[in-house]
């Protein structure tokens, strides 16, 4: 898919995933364009799934949410069937704002974002054993984020050409 994206898309790509609440007007302007071609490039974009969605960050220690687990989830049995309700669940829980099915030893690596250790504990009990299709939870509790980011890697797109600093 990266054949569709030329060096401007790829700017404004670039400028979007850092601050989605930039005007069109903002955007044309520091890409070089005009307000209309802007926008049908972004609509473009959005249409092919390139751009999936905009979102909000919100800082989770000043709401408060300043207790993250990585946790390591197997399954008692990974059948298909057990794949389905485990993810099916999951989707439903708000305190977990990832969950990825992995290779290994584990069936899923997921983050969970509570209060605090007892909430976890509730989280752990209430939710993910209550299902009855876990074996074992392996948490690790996160002390530091040294890095977050949501933005991709544009660098590796090959068509890519990255704008100047401000």
């Amino acid at each position: 898919m990266t054949e569709l994206l030329d060096p401007i898309d790829a700017k404004i790509l670039d400028l979007i995933q850092r601050d989605a609440a930039l005007s069109v007007s903002e955007l044309a302007d520091r890409v070089g364009l005009s307000s209309s071609p802007c926008w049908r490039r972004i609509k473009r974009m959005e249409e092919q799934g390139i751009i999936d969605k905009r979102v909000t960050l919100l800082n989770h220690d000043k709401l408060g949410l300043n207790f993250s687990v990585v946790a390591n989830v197997k399954l008692q049995l990974p059948s298909r069937e057990n794949l389905e309700k485990f993810e099916q669940a999951v989707r439903k829980w708000p305190e977990v704002i990832e969950c990825m099915t992995v290779t290994g030893a584990v069936d899923y690596v997921m983050r969970v974002v509570t209060t605090d250790m007892h909430a976890y504990d509730n989280f752990l009990r209430d939710k993910i054993l209550a299902l009855g299709l876990v074996s074992d939870i392996q948490s690790r509790i996160i002390v530091n984020v040294c890095k977050r980011t949501t933005a991709a890697p544009l660098g590796l797109v090959s068509s890519y050409v990255p704008p100047p600093e401000r």
